[in-house]
């Protein structure tokens, strides 16, 4: 089974640590199976990918723990469209973006041109592989440019939205014309500001991690208990930390579950917010 999951804080240990106390929840198995994470350090954006895992079974959030970053996205793959190749591997990246998605879209083979012809010249050249879930990566991009906010450095999360309900529905009219299902996988993006989820089908859920106490357990290894080390964390009050994974065959304790058919955008400070995916 595919794995998909990301996170968002404003202490670059504390996502890892989250990550860690659910990680019998978030393994991944098959055969063949191949993973990725793509994270940002030092205002660079990094990728580590496998394309092929000689396991049947990962520990994805155990890949996190050495990690010190404020956004991740990782992702467990069972190929279902391209070879198993590091290019073919999620998360994609272009410039500063990073995206990951399950699923796949139905009739791709068909599909494949009429994608790439809405792209424009100079993004068409980037698309290394030969997924679906790039070429839905790049429809995004796509989307994004013609708003005038590819290379926007301050850009506001309403016009990510905006460009991934593009994208959706573009997606479900070319499912439409060839008489396909629509496309019911969730996606994962980032541009370092915000990790933004679609989510189609089954079940996605998040952990919020913003209560001083639960920050003090995670970043300390003890509930409550913070004396001695306040000066090195800081105010406990003011740290937060959001975790998203799907498909999920239950939810860990804590959670809340995300409906589907929505989108959801989580920030370093602020309280996710979910929408509804249409209108």
């Amino acid at each position: 089974m595919a794995r998909l999951f990301g996170f968002i804080g404003n202490r670059p240990e504390l996502g890892p640590r989250v990550l860690l106390a659910y990680a019998e929840y978030l393994k991944a198995q098959g055969d063949p199976l191949g993973w990725g994470l793509g994270f940002y350090q030092f205002g660079e954006v990094l990728l580590r990918r496998r394309p092929l895992e000689e396991r049947k079974e990962i520990e994805l959030a155990k890949m996190t723990e050495s990690l010190r970053t404020e956004v991740l996205i990782g992702h467990a793959r069972n190929p279902t469209v391209g070879n198993l190749r590091t290019e073919n591997t999620h998360p994609f990246r272009y410039r500063q973006w990073l995206f990951a998605q399950t699923g796949t879209l139905h009739g791709f083979s068909g599909l494949r041109d009429r994608l790439s012809e809405m792209q424009p010249d100079f993004l068409r050249p980037n698309v290394r592989g030969d997924t679906d879930s790039e070429a839905i990566f790049y429809l995004f991009l796509s989307y994004l440019h013609d708003q005038g906010h590819l290379d926007d450095s301050s850009l506001a999360a309403e016009h990510v939205h905006t460009a991934l309900r593009s994208t959706m529905a573009r997606v479900d009219a070319l499912c439409d014309d060839v008489a396909v299902p629509h496309h019911t996988g969730d996606i994962l993006v980032t541009n370092g500001d915000y990790v933004i989820a679609v989510h189609r089908s089954g079940k996605m859920g998040y952990r919020l991690v913003n209560d001083a106490r639960q920050v003090g357990y995670y970043l300390e290894g003890h509930e409550g208990d913070s004396r001695g080390s306040n000066a090195e964390i800081g105010n406990l009050e003011q740290i937060q930390c959001c975790v998203i994974a799907s498909p999920l065959d239950e939810l860990p304790p804590d959670w809340l579950q995300v409906p589907n058919q929505s989108l959801m955008s989580c920030s370093r400070k602020q309280a996710p917010l979910i929408e509804p995916l249409f209108a």
